[in-house]
């Protein structure tokens, strides 16, 4: 195979010196030429192969015991975004875990996050995926999310064991790796990735076809297409372009225009976040259009963000709630209802509307995949955006949810504003924000042993004379992750330390916007000391 021209990939400067790897609230994340480098990458693949061969081997113990049977070859899928050299990783990482005896499957182009989820989640014979993304994070960053064989986030003692089987030295094939990933072709859906001659050991593959098709099932085609809708995707130049808007095409929508939808892996200066600066070409065009909405998706498209017809933000909490109505009202599914210490009390006060179970986890997907691992979850969803249907794939999928909103507007004849005036007029309103507060090492620390980590534990007294000039009864503290206090109006604040930044991100909702600048104020000082 011919090597197309492509910028170099990021080499350590020396393989003497080892980057520290931390797995994450959903991952490793470091930045481009520097921390992630070919060295780095490689020494995770291995760990992570080292792992996942304990996995078949406890598995093949259980059914030795058990039935007498083998377990046939093990596969790991591999997928990635449209960062940076990110499908030329992909088959770095590849290369490593088939040398401990998988069969690698690689995604033959870019793919979103839950395209990975559904493809393992569906195959008997994977053990597991590896998805090279940075998510949200901005374009100098690339990383690597570990999945389970349910397509499930792994959970902490999973990467926790993989941070420990991280060895000082790179692997035996690291060269060999190195030098196939350099020709591999970084996959587009107009160049998709093809066999490596050098590498016959990989196998390159259609992740995204069926799991097109299976979004494209989830929704009732015949309603959209009689509902004459007009939308905007703006997917911020990340692994939810194309799709995204071939999809609602595919079902029925009218009309859909795509902005920031070039192969362009700077995204173009912009925050792979679909939340406010980031999203005002896709606020523009569906204001300047009187469209019906605009949907947006992050960098590997798991999470979700929107516009009404105005071209004003729709926060992940209203888009929740709407879905939640739309499974329990619409389709007749029940189930308990997931969101984090970060979730809005407006899907509290859904759930108590439908009558349905509502459980609170730490912030991170991976908490609420352990819930729906328990079983009897319809959804969960987390203030980021992250959204997942667990018969879907235990896994957020923007796309879905996009899909789902559109779905809702057929049914019901409305734009989303006019949804989410009738969700607002039927729960009350909620105003939410959040300050990303730069903070000192020194700060940081100081937050953590004095409010969080703080023995003997903080009472309500402690706290009760912050919010007696804002007439706020506080109810209850939550020191789970970081430290959240909720109040009888049904305002909450919260702060939490970012585990791989040096800030401490600030929340606050309540049900009107002064009230949450206020509360933001007291918690900012709070971090600040």
């Amino acid at each position: 195979m011919t090597a197309l021209p492509t910028a170099a990939l990021s080499y350590p400067e020396s393989l003497n010196f080892v980057d520290e790897v931390h797995f994450g609230t959903d991952g490793w994340r470091a930045i481009l030429r520097k921390d992630f480098n070919t060295a780095t990458l490689a020494r995770v693949a291995e760990a992570a192969a080292q792992v996942f061969d304990e996995e078949v081997r406890a598995f093949q113990e259980t059914q030795a015991a058990q039935e007498s049977q083998t377990i046939t070859k093990p596969r790991i899928i591999i997928g990635y975004d449209c960062r940076e050299n990110a499908g030329r990783y992909a088959v770095l990482v590849g290369t490593i875990i088939a040398a401990h005896g998988f069969e690698v499957m690689i995604s033959n182009t870019y793919c979103p996050t839950p395209a990975l989820c559904f493809s393992v989640a569906r195959d008997e014979q994977a053990l597991g995926g590896i998805m090279l993304t940075a998510s949200h994070n901005p374009a100098e960053y690339l990383g690597v999310k570990l999945r389970m064989a349910d397509g499930g986030a792994s959970p902490a003692a999973f990467t926790d064991r993989v941070e420990l089987a991280l060895k000082d030295v790179v692997p035996s094939q690291y060269e060999h790796a190195c030098a196939v990933a350099q020709l591999a072709i970084n996959g587009t859906p107009e160049t998709p990735a093809t066999t490596l001659e050098q590498a016959p050991e990989l196998c390159f593959t259609d992740l995204m076809s069926a799991y097109l098709d299976a979004l494209a099932a989830a929704v009732d085609a015949e309603v959209i297409a009689a509902a004459n809708l007009r939308v905007v995707v703006d997917p911020l130049h990340g692994a939810g372009r194309q799709y995204l808007k071939q999809t609602l095409e595919r079902v029925g929508v009218t009309e859909v225009i795509e902005v920031n939808g070039a192969d362009d892996f700077s995204f173009a200066g912009l925050h792979p976040e679909p939340i406010p600066p980031w999203i005002q070409q896709g606020v523009d065009a569906v204001a300047q259009y009187k469209f019906d909405a605009c949907f947006v998706t992050d960098g590997d498209a798991d999470r979700i963000g929107a516009a009404d017809s105005d071209g004003t933000f729709v926060n992940p909490h209203r888009i929740l709630a709407l879905i939640i109505a739309l499974l329990a009202e619409d389709k007749g599914l029940s189930g308990r209802v997931v969101r984090t210490l970060s979730g809005s009390n407006l899907v509290k006060r859904q759930c108590e509307r439908l009558g349905l179970e509502l459980t609170t986890t730490p912030i991170g997907f991976k908490w609420i995949y352990e819930e729906m691992l328990k079983g009897d979850v319809l959804i969960g969803g987390e203030e980021s955006g992250g959204i997942g249907i667990p018969t879907h794939v235990r896994e957020r999928d923007g796309l879905l949810m996009a899909l789902l909103l559109t779905e809702l507007m057929a049914q019901k004849k409305q734009t989303l504003k006019e949804l989410i005036n009738g969700l607002l007029k039927q729960l009350g309103n909620f105003d939410y924000a959040r300050r990303d507060l730069r903070v000192s090492p020194e700060q940081k620390e100081a937050f953590l042993n004095n409010h969080v980590f703080c023995k003997p534990s903080k009472e309500l007294q402690d706290y009760e004379n912050l919010f007696a000039p804002l007439d706020e009864n506080l109810l209850a503290i939550d020191q789970r992750d970081g430290l959240h206090l909720s109040f009888a109006s049904d305002a909450w604040l919260l702060m939490r330390p970012s585990g791989t930044e040096p800030l401490v991100r600030v929340y606050a909702e309540a049900t009107d916007a002064a009230r949450v600048e206020e509360l933001l104020d007291i918690g900012c000082a709070l971090v600040e000391g």
